[in-house]
């Protein structure tokens, strides 16, 4: 009996794999736009830097490296380029004002999967697996009480690594952050619901349909202002 060995990559197959591939991870899906040039330099750049890390035990020059590359990669970006963009000042200051969150996370609550593509339990695993047709499904809206406690909150995407918002949920679905700053007089109140969806959706149906339906949604609750959380 014989196994067959992985199929070799090119750099251009490795750089993409992290964004909507096999290695999904936001903290390097900027490579997609990256040439394979510029990509091999950014990892030439990155050893040297971790052997220098090594000498010295100095490793925030990783991190400086890192956030000097996803600039550059997602200035080459273009299609995030935006011409205009509507803006509403706050009416009221912020002490005042009665605050909501949407994350797209991916998060719920135990026992309110919104159960993608109709598949009930699906595992983070094969929500990387089927990505392509995440891409392409509408985006369900999970409702997450502000006072649900951490160990019932579940978290699935198909687009990133999960494994950071599993461990502090407040990285991407910063509930703790907004009581305290509600606790401490920033924020004039919070609503009693915080909302999540997966981002991995239909981009389309979210700007003409779902997004005016959840506008509607938070200003039913008298909503002066809200807390986007892209991931």
């Amino acid at each position: 009996m014989t196994t067959s060995s992985p199929q070799p990559e090119t750099l251009a197959e490795f750089k993409d794999s992290f964004s909507y591939g096999s290695r999904p991870d936001l903290n390097f899906k900027f490579l997609k736009h990256l040439p394979d040039q510029a990509a091999a330099e950014f990892f030439r750049l990155l050893l040297c830097k971790l052997g220098d890390a090594l000498d010295d035990g100095d490793f925030s020059r990783l991190v400086d490296h890192v956030l000097e590359w996803q600039a550059r990669g997602y200035a080459e970006a273009k299609q995030f380029a935006y011409a205009d963009g509507p803006f509403t000042p706050l009416a009221k200051p912020l002490s005042e004002a009665r605050m909501a969150l949407i994350s797209s996370s991916g998060h719920f609550v135990d026992g309110d999967d919104p159960e993608p593509l109709g598949i009930a339990d699906m595992t983070q695993e094969m929500a990387m697996a089927k990505i392509m047709e995440l891409i392409k499904a509408p985006p369900t809206l999970s409702a997450i009480p502000f006072d649900t406690p951490p160990q019932r909150l579940r978290v699935r995407h198909g687009g990133y690594d999960i494994h950071g918002a599993q461990a502090d949920h407040n990285v991407v679905l910063p509930l703790d952050g907004l009581r305290h700053l509600q606790a401490t007089g920033k924020i004039g109140a919070l609503t009693d619901t915080a909302y999540s969806f997966m981002g991995v959706c239909a981009q389309t149906r979210l700007l003409k349909r779902n997004g005016p339906e959840w506008v509607s949604l938070l200003q039913a609750q008298q909503v002066d202002a809200l807390l986007l959380v892209p991931v």
